[in-house]
């Protein structure tokens, strides 16, 4: 079976051109589908039916992953199951009898104001580690990066207003930054990256720059200690920002450009969020709900 995922993984890399860090989720998922087909004893994907799908998705479930990432791992699975039956590795595609989750399934997890600024006092700003972690927190959530683009940050990208991005694709981006971020990017670079050494804005105690791993375990360290419950990633932040601003009455296409969104649908889902937001508010203060 691994040899078979390897096969499809270069395929997707070399003819069909998806990005490397897609490939890598890809991967991923299809590890752990793998993994799963062999703990229950399924010998190969020619024995892979509706039923297997359903429960590497409720596993999934189980191990807590959002609907996001089951989103995306279901999407790997139909894509490789059309390789396998291209390649006349299986007879049928199971896969394509399958709905993709509704959009109400895929509204991602939200910090409120309160938690959002809990979060962000959790790092000591008098370390090394705690300015960094205190400036990488504030740049996700003033600006709505992914966890990426604010890893591939150099120095020369942010000034006092504005933080220049590179996003999927390659494609360049120019957002706004609040000044409390520059403030926090400030303190970092001041006292703790006075070598000038290299060009990465946010870097490890070795001078590397810091990679998505890295920055996805500091902010569940951080929501630990902060007495966050829900389950949140760095995306989370980026979720966040997107559903304050619509909140507080940004326009819908503004908050697209800024998150780098090619199409306005995949923005369209924080509306959801919002409407939500507001239903929530009138059950908890209308004396007649």
């Amino acid at each position: 079976m691994k040899e078979t995922v390897l096969d499809f993984l270069s395929y997707i890399g070399s003819e069909k051109g998806l990005a490397k860090n897609t490939i890598e989720a890809y991967g991923r998922d299809l590890d752990l589908f793998c993994q799963r087909l062999a703990e229950k004893g399924v010998p190969d994907f020619r024995s892979v039916g509706q039923q297997e799908v359903f429960d590497f998705l409720g596993y999934l479930k189980e191990k807590g992953q959002a609907s996001s990432s089951m989103c995306r791992a279901l999407v790997a699975v139909k894509v490789f199951f059309r390789f396998l039956r291209r390649e006349r590795l299986v007879d049928k595609e199971e896969t394509l009898y399958f709905d993709m989750p509704k959009l109400w399934q895929l509204i991602p997890e939200v910090l409120t104001c309160e938690e959002v600024n809990r979060l962000l006092a959790i790092p000591d700003p008098e370390t090394f580690l705690g300015a960094r972690d205190r400036a990488i927190l504030e740049v996700l959530y003033a600006s709505g990066l992914r966890v990426s683009e604010v890893c591939g940050l150099n120095i020369s990208d942010v000034d006092d207003a504005f933080v220049r991005v590179k996003g999927k694709g390659g494609k360049e981006r120019v957002v706004p930054i609040a000044k409390k971020a520059v403030e926090a990017v400030d303190h970092y670079l001041g006292n703790y990256r006075r070598d000038g050494k290299g060009d990465a804005l946010f870097v490890s105690a070795k001078g590397e720059r810091v990679d998505r791993m890295t920055v996805w375990k500091r902010v569940k360290l951080y929501a630990q200690k902060a007495s966050i419950a829900k389950s949140i990633s760095p995306h989370t932040l980026r979720h966040s920002f997107a559903t304050h601003l619509l909140e507080n009455g940004a326009d819908l296409r503004v908050i697209q450009e800024m998150l780098g969104h090619a199409s306005i649908s995949t923005t369209d889902r924080y509306t959801h969020i919002s409407q939500k937001h507001l239903k929530d508010a009138f059950s908890a203060f209308h004396p007649r709900p």
